[in-house]
């Protein structure tokens, strides 16, 4: 279940693959911080943050832990990038949301930051899959209920995405125009990235089945 270490790349690799997850913290930081809408799982973990009490970084960790809980039941392989995906990306938030206010009636300044926030994460993706480390814990769920269900990808991604989104819209969460917009740009984004850094992904498969985490 767990995807061997390639411990003579091992320094190089943790090093890309945190700097990925510094750009895709960042990214989710703006498209919070613009007010136009975030992409489906932090629009529930906005939500949950705020009826709990803690910040959103810290509930991009419990959530990723519990997400990663389910595909670990259905013995999804994983990799050590899942586990550094759970315990870096959430403390970047944290880390950028602290330090960039939010951004309202300003319509230009929020338009540019959701589509900064998109293709950063096209390049922020690229960098951390590249690295070949096993997929995020979010996409290891997906991948699970592909592979335990006979579901396409796309019909598992769409199921979870949609409910998510919906449970964290009825919670209060920021659900917005930004978040169908996110949804149309990302995977062009993404596959920009990948042709940037000349990403080839191991596993077909995989590569269907990126989305936030």
């Amino acid at each position: 279940m767990f995807k061997p270490i390639r411990w003579k790349s091992f320094p190089l690799d943790l090093l890309r693959i945190q700097v990925g997850f510094t750009l895709y913290g960042l990214a989710i930081t703006l498209m919070i911080r613009g007010n136009l809408g975030t992409s489906a799982w932090p629009v529930l973990e906005v939500a949950l943050s705020r009826i709990l009490g803690i910040t959103v970084g810290t509930m991009s960790v419990v959530t990723g832990f519990v997400v990663l809980s389910g595909a670990l039941i259905m013995r999804e392989r994983i990799g050590w990038g899942t586990l550094g995906n759970i315990l870096s990306i959430g403390p970047w938030e944290d880390f950028w949301l602290a330090r960039i206010t939010p951004v309202t009636d300003n319509l230009p300044l929020q338009i540019g930051m959701l589509l900064v926030s998109i293709a950063m994460i096209g390049l922020a993706s690229a960098i951390y899959i590249g690295v070949d480390a096993g997929a995020g814990p979010r996409d290891s769920l997906m991948l699970a209920i592909k592979r335990t269900t006979g579901l396409s990808i796309r019909a598992a991604r769409g199921m979870i995405e949609v409910t998510v989104v919906a449970i964290g819209w009825l919670l209060g969460g920021p659900a917005g125009i930004g978040t169908l917009v996110y949804a149309l740009l990302v995977g062009p984004a993404i596959q920009f990235g990948f042709k940037i850094f000349k990403v080839e992904p191991h596993k077909p498969v995989e590569v269907e089945a990126i989305v936030e985490d």
